[in-house]
């Protein structure tokens, strides 16, 4: 199947670029859409929040729920189309994982994982170390409790990535659709081998719906670059363009009601200092599905429908 992202498709590549850049939001609260409960959505909040992620692959969700319930991002996931959760082994036993600072005392594995810390996290898409199986497509994050300080996300539409790598260079993207251009060394652990070296692509092409996917970790531990020139200098252009920000980068601070639905897109997350009577607790849940485009609306009018009502939220 041919599709903008296949390297000899000019024609149809421009097309799709244009449209992209003509849609894309250009301000964090251009995509913040208020719900009365996410558990519930109206078909106007669910229309909002699909339109959002149809334009520029995600939405922020602003509402007054903010309890600790876990039923609030299974429940919205299942509104927004995506059923088939990705239980990771540091979830809870229902597949969603509480993302706060564990205990520092050696006791339980989630200590020695970074976003089990207060630490800063480097931009990636989540997933990036599973198979091709596995291809973390979309998420969810709730916030429960902020930080006392610090915590924000910085956002990029991975779409927006690929078409500033393909203009700088189309061999870079070439290079980074490659099959052996990222691996992801072994995970051990007591017992032996606990995850499996994985290779693949940086950007490819889902095969059933002709979804571009990213899978990148700006980590340097733990992943090796294929070594050769080409790759070096998509990878090399790839940091900076995410360190130096630009019009398609978005910074924001989730606050308790609050929340991120995305089809995987980039992010990193700033350090933090908790409130420790009240610490940080974010909910996130990994699905295998892709959130859909809303049904009978076209690139047009979901375009002509994000920039009718501005909501005040996170600034970029």
């Amino acid at each position: 199947m041919s599709t903008p992202f296949d390297l000899d498709a000019h024609a149809a590549y421009q097309r799709w670029r244009d449209a992209k850049r003509a849609s894309h939001p250009l301000r964090a609260q251009d995509l913040v859409v208020d719900v009365a409960d996410p558990r519930a959505l109206s078909a106007a909040e669910k229309q909002a929040l699909l339109q959002r992620c149809a334009t520029a692959n995600m939405a922020i969700y602003r509402s007054p729920v903010c309890g600790e319930d876990k039923g609030i991002p299974r429940q919205l996931a299942q509104q927004l189309g995506l059923h088939r959760l990705d239980g990771n082994w540091l979830a809870d036993e229902d597949g969603i994982s509480q993302i706060a600072v564990a205990a520092s005392n050696g006791v339980g594995e989630r200590a020695a994982f970074i976003p089990y810390t207060n630490r800063s996290i480097k931009w990636h898409t989540d997933g990036y170390y599973h198979p091709q199986s596995r291809h973390i497509r979309a998420m969810i994050l709730h916030c429960v409790r902020a930080a006392a300080a610090g915590g924000e996300n910085a956002l990029m539409d991975h779409e927006m990535a690929y078409i500033a790598v393909r203009e700088a260079n189309p061999d870079w993207v070439r290079a980074l659709m490659a099959p052996d251009a990222m691996t992801i060394p072994e995970r051990l652990d007591e017992d032996g081998v606990a995850r499996a070296e994985q290779t693949g692509p940086v950007f490819s092409v889902d095969e059933f719906g002709g979804a571009l996917h990213m899978r990148y970790t700006a980590r340097t531990r733990s992943v090796q670059w294929k070594d050769d020139a080409p790759t070096r200098a998509a990878v090399a252009f790839l940091a900076q363009l995410l360190e130096s920000g630009g019009p398609y980068l978005f910074r924001v601070r989730l606050e308790p009601g609050m929340g991120l639905v995305c089809n995987n897109v980039l992010h990193d997350r700033a350090g933090f200092v908790d409130d420790l009577p009240q610490p940080r607790l974010l909910y996130r849940a990994r699905y295998l599905d892709r959130i859909r485009p809303p049904t009978a609306v076209n690139a047009g009018a979901v375009a002509a429908s994000l920039f009718e009502k501005s909501a005040p939220g996170p600034q970029k």
